[in-house]
């Protein structure tokens, strides 16, 4: 694996991602019954930021240097300093693993698949399900891709899947990804599905989207932040989330705290923000 996130912990993309899947694991928990969260690549669970680089000056610093309006944005910087606080480490920084574990219920489950060896064995020590009395938690290691088909259905018939491979290989992981949606929602046609992508060629995005509306018969919702033009020569200009089967409200939210990140993190280029719904059969 070449891809390491260490180098990118922290960055807009970061964000953007996890305010987004607490904005979506907190819709599933307003009903009682239990749910399964699938992560399919986990990475590491957790970064230490004693060294940040430039992508973490310029995300998590700028926000937490800023004020917050959104409840959405609020609820991250205190789920984040609570965090840094229980670790006792201000540059302790949570990914999505241990930010989604400490939102679960007793009722609700969650698995957590990582290939890279080295990574894997930093995601058990993150997240410790030994220490789980619950048996909540499920650690594996293998291929998320493949792994998924083992996770769903789920007994509980309410779930989060979320898949966010490395892109090395970046037209591979966008067709990985495409048969991954297809396989979850024949497998769990109710699931939501988050997959994040990244935004460095305007033309390929359009077409990878275009083409998992022809292949899918759901809702879906397209959330994009990027902070450079969308297709200038720089190593990352946007993040976006694919949501399939999106909650009720989502999109009216993300519609008051996205751009209000955007301007967070403005770098001072032409960046933005898009929020689009594809209803059922669009395509």
């Amino acid at each position: 694996m070449k891809y390491r996130h260490t180098f990118h912990a922290g960055n807009f993309a970061d964000l953007h991602k996890h305010v987004t899947l607490l904005a979506l694991l907190a819709a599933l928990k307003r009903k009682d019954k239990g749910f399964l969260y699938l992560e399919t690549h986990a990475g590491r669970g957790a970064y230490d930021l004693s060294n940040p680089t430039a992508e973490t000056a310029a995300g998590i610093g700028r926000f937490c240097a800023a004020a917050h309006s959104a409840a959405e944005l609020r609820q991250y910087a205190a789920l984040l300093a609570q965090l840094r606080a229980q670790h006792g480490n201000p540059r302790f920084y949570p990914g999505s693993p241990v930010l989604a574990v400490h939102e679960l219920r007793p009722q609700d489950r969650a698995v957590f698949i990582e290939l890279a060896p080295a990574e894997a064995r930093a995601l058990e020590h993150a997240l410790d399900p030994a220490a789980d009395a619950n048996a909540r938690l499920r650690l594996e290691r293998g291929d998320g891709f493949e792994r998924l088909r083992a996770w769903l259905p789920p007994p509980q018939r309410r779930g989060l899947t979320f898949i966010d491979p490395p892109y090395e290989e970046t037209m591979r992981d966008f067709e990985r990804v495409t048969a991954a949606i297809v396989e979850a929602l024949r497998r769990f046609r109710t699931g939501i599905i988050a997959a994040w992508y990244p935004i460095k060629d305007e033309r390929e995005i359009a077409a990878w989207r275009a083409g998992v509306a022809r292949r899918i018969d759901c809702e879906t919702l397209a959330s994009e932040l990027w902070l450079y033009p969308r297709d200038s020569r720089v190593s990352l200009n946007g993040s976006g989330m694919l949501i399939v089967n999106p909650p009720y409200l989502l999109a009216e939210r993300m519609h008051v705290w996205l751009p209000e990140l955007q301007r967070q993190l403005d770098v001072g280029h032409e960046g933005g923000t898009s929020i689009q719904i594809a209803p059922a059969g669009a395509s």
